[in-house]
């Protein structure tokens, strides 16, 4: 018999609380202790794990959802769901703690993992600058991105939305704005209009979309939200060296300075590097110059709220800790915080943009990418008054799953500031959010640039004919860990020789023999080979690959767009090696069963391509004579025997990008 008991002098911290460690068990075992107000940090792993709660009252949040715990309570946690463990008691919350190893069962959980449950789930492309429309490069990242997630998890049963809008208080509007002889509220007006038809014309189906400007409820919501960032005491007015320009003493930020980045030395506009991800600002830039004439700037000073970011490393990686946080945020994070000081201003002097209510910075407004962490709240808000929910902006709840997609040049303000904000604003809610991040898509190696105008435009290549092949060829090429070139040469060769030389071929190949055969109508399977046996099972392990490569933990367009072309490679090959004794009369019942499954083939592809190709996923779906499908597929289905089918269509148009 092995005996243990809690011993306070046992204890040392792991996991942000205290815990022992006892051996004898089998399992791997130990007590832990939570003191009052504390709780552990959030973490994941791969041993399944039980507490036994011993003393003391607390709640378990275990992927987002929060269970009460008190003495006689035990909980068993699966692999890899993200658990913390809180003591909201007056005493110390006393456990034992088990916890082993079980391969069969992490791998299962890894396959079957569902994070989101019945939670809401608000999903997030981040709101275009209204200075122009959106290109290729735009699309290809969070817009693609964030539509064919929540397609796929509401084929999964989860309740998600797709929520965006434009960012109209950018500096670069009144850059545009003075180009075009406009005010910025007209600049911002029409572009925003524009962006939300290309999305349209994308097939993006966006649930909400808020325009800053012309919202009437906005501009409040975001006094108030920055009025709870000033009232934590932590951000305040500082004086601080600022950027000028030497012939108007204009002050200068963003779009209105240059120079070289002081964390990598790569040339770079103000207040973010796009090639390093670091935040800069302006005044500590290398040789900075003004944009209007090209001259150095001038070195000045300026009062302006200013948030201590360097603070709060301990809170960002708690943060991290809680949802999936690529290695490429943490490294950025990581860069940031290595520096013994950082004083961002949240604030700048400016004509254009919402002054804060404090009076403390006249002629200043809040800076416009702090305003976007209250922008995704009120987005919140504003949907919810559509489905008459209730939610609030201003009191987050702690069940919202929130995901973000944008490209990595936001990657410092979405995955740094925006939690920060929100602990000061909100002490008592911890998000729980997802990022994924898209590097730089480019063209003719080159960044694409709405300022430049070096660009392929949405509305240039997009049509009711082209907008599936558009989506394909972006979901294939989007810049997933590293830049991507796109080439109008071969985006023709994917259309030509992959989707209408390759899978509308076989479509209308199998309709022929469909046709020939069969009367049109689908054939009962008949006899089975070990060689059908083995492509139903190749089919399988296509449907389970693009599953995980749409998932919320894997997503990658680039890996569901292989998985769809890969699914048409097997089965042409599978019909060319079988289709040998197509014609032979001994043979006729195994012909039938290959037929069968070259329409399972068929059936699988336009249930898993919906979220990528809606559109052609519906008209694939419909030439097999199905209803549309309204869940994600668990197996391989062989298409109802008798049912007529139509798969001579078009399918796809040839064109150019």
């Amino acid at each position: 018999m092995i005996v243990s008991q809690y011993n306070t002098d046992e204890l040392s911290k792991a996991f942000g609380i205290d815990m022992s460690s006892e051996s004898g068990f089998g399992p791997g075992a130990g007590w832990g202790r939570v003191v009052p107000g504390a709780s552990s940090d959030p973490h994941q792993h791969d041993e399944t794990e039980v507490f036994v709660i011993v003393r003391g009252t607390g709640e378990l949040v275990v992927d987002g959802r929060r269970s009460p715990v008190a003495p006689g309570t035990v909980v068993r946690f699966e692999p890899f769901e993200t658990h913390v463990i809180e003591n909201t008691g007056d005493e110390d919350l006393i456990f034992f703690d088990l916890y082993w190893r079980d391969p069969a069962e992490a791998t299962s959980a890894a396959a079957g993992r569902n994070r989101f449950g019945d939670r809401p789930v608000f999903v997030f492309s981040t709101p275009p600058t209204p200075n122009g429309d959106l290109h290729l490069g735009h699309l290809s990242g969070p817009y693609l991105g964030a539509d064919a997630f929540v397609r796929f998890q509401r084929l999964n049963g989860v309740n998600a939305w797709h929520l965006t809008g434009s960012d109209d208080y950018q500096s670069y509007v009144v850059d545009r704005a003075e180009r075009d002889g406009r005010s910025p509220a007209e600049t911002a007006a029409h572009f925003s209009s524009e962006i939300a038809e290309t999305l349209r014309m994308m097939d993006i189906e966006v649930e909400q979309y808020t325009v800053t400007n012309a919202d009437e409820t906005y501009r409040a919501g975001l006094r108030r939200f920055f009025s709870r960032v000033v009232e934590s005491g932590v951000v305040r007015p500082l004086e601080a060296p600022a950027l000028l320009d030497d012939e108007t003493g204009e002050y200068l930020y963003e779009v209105g300075v240059s120079g070289g980045c002081p964390g990598c030395g790569n040339g770079t506009n103000g207040n973010i590097c796009e090639e390093c991800g670091e935040p800069n600002v302006c005044a500590d830039l290398v040789d900075p110059r003004t944009r209007r004439t090209g001259n150095p700037a001038a070195h000045g000073v300026s009062t302006r709220y200013s948030l201590p970011l360097h603070e709060f490393r301990k809170e960002v990686t708690a943060h991290h800790n809680l949802g999936r946080v690529p290695a490429r945020l943490r490294e950025l994070t990581h860069r940031v915080f290595a520096r013994e000081e950082f004083e961002l201003p949240i604030t700048h002097p400016s004509q254009w943009g919402v002054p804060p209510a404090e009076s403390g910075v006249d002629g200043q407004v809040i800076w416009v990418w702090p305003e976007m962490a209250y922008g995704f709240l009120h987005g919140i808000e504003a949907l919810g008054r559509k489905l008459q929910t209730g939610w609030q902006a201003d009191a987050p709840e702690q069940d919202w799953k929130v995901v973000h997609f944008f490209g990595y040049d936001n990657s410092f303000y979405h995955a740094l500031l925006y939690p920060v904000l929100y602990s000061l604003a909100f002490p008592s809610w911890q998000p729980d959010i997802d990022y994924h991040v898209n590097e730089f898509l480019l063209l003719n190696n080159e960044k694409f640039s709405t300022s430049r105008k070096h660009a392929i435009w949405g509305k240039e290549v997009l049509t009711p004919e082209s907008v599936d092949a558009v989506r394909y060829f972006l979901a294939g090429t989007r810049s997933e860990g590293r830049r991507t070139n796109f080439d109008p040469t071969r985006y023709d060769q994917v259309l030509g020789d992959t989707l209408i030389g390759s899978w509308q071929r076989w479509l209308h190949e199998l309709d022929g023999r469909v046709r020939e055969w069969y009367g049109g109508v689908v054939p009962d399977a008949g006899v089975w080979t070990p060689e059908h046996v083995a492509f139903l099972d190749k089919l399988a392990n296509r449907l389970s690959a693009v599953t995980g490569g749409l998932g919320a933990d894997g997503f990658s367009l680039n890996r569901a767009a292989a998985e769809l072309d890969g699914i048409v490679r097997d089965v042409r090959e599978f019909a060319e090696l079988e289709h040998q004794v197509a014609g032979i009369d001994t043979w006729k019942d195994e012909t039938r069963s290959v037929v069968a499954l070259e329409l399972a083939a068929a059936r699988l592809l336009a249930s898993v391509a919906a979220p990528v190709m809606p559109g052609f996923a519906a008209r694939l779906t419909a030439a097999l004579g199905l209803p549309g499908a309204t869940t994600w597929p668990t197996t391989v289905e062989l298409v109802p025997a008798g049912t007529p089918i139509e798969l001579g269509v078009t399918f796809f148009h040839g064109g150019t990008a």
